[in-house]
């Protein structure tokens, strides 16, 4: 049965190439903060919510405004919290292409940082796509650095 003439849009099933493939496509797309438009600017979480429109659809949330030191002044877990209402939280050891990283930069602070699996969190070379102050988007190896500062790891909702 269509899903034409009923308002709604049959999608194709979710795949971690396809989150990969969307998250690569931002590659190059320069740091700024609190935006989400590819080529344009985005910041760590504006690359998520583009990759997410791309292989999802209409966001479902869209961030109040933040500035750069909110988990420093907040303590609390926003970033998680808003991952945990959309995405699927896992051990971030069992991570796969196609997840979602959150980093704490400091012990007993929140996480405030999040990037993209390319690969494997157990390949012989991890990889992470990410947005970094000063940096455009970029794939980069998970080094021990980052590796230690993981606090959560989520997938998408219907990812196969």
């Amino acid at each position: 049965m269509s899903a034409q003439g009923t308002g709604s849009v049959t999608r194709p099933p979710l795949t971690r190439s396809a989150i990969v493939t969307a998250a690569r496509s931002w590659i190059g797309t320069p740091y700024v903060h609190q935006a989400a438009r590819k080529h344009a600017g985005c910041d760590c979480l504006g690359l998520i919510r583009g990759v997410w429109r791309e292989v999802m659809g209409t966001e479902p949330e869209v961030p109040p405004p933040y500035t750069p030191d909110w988990a420093e002044r907040s303590r609390t877990e926003t970033l998680r919290d808003a991952a945990a209402r959309h995405l699927i939280g896992i051990d971030p050891g069992d991570a796969d292409a196609g997840d979602v990283l959150l980093f704490a930069f400091r012990d007993r602070l929140p996480a405030k940082h999040c990037a993209l699996l390319t690969t494997a969190i157990d390949a012989p070379a991890p990889r992470i796509l990410h947005a970094h102050e000063h940096l455009p988007v970029c794939e980069v190896p998970l080094i021990p650095a980052w590796r230690k500062r993981i606090r959560f790891a989520f997938h998408f909702p219907g990812v196969l």
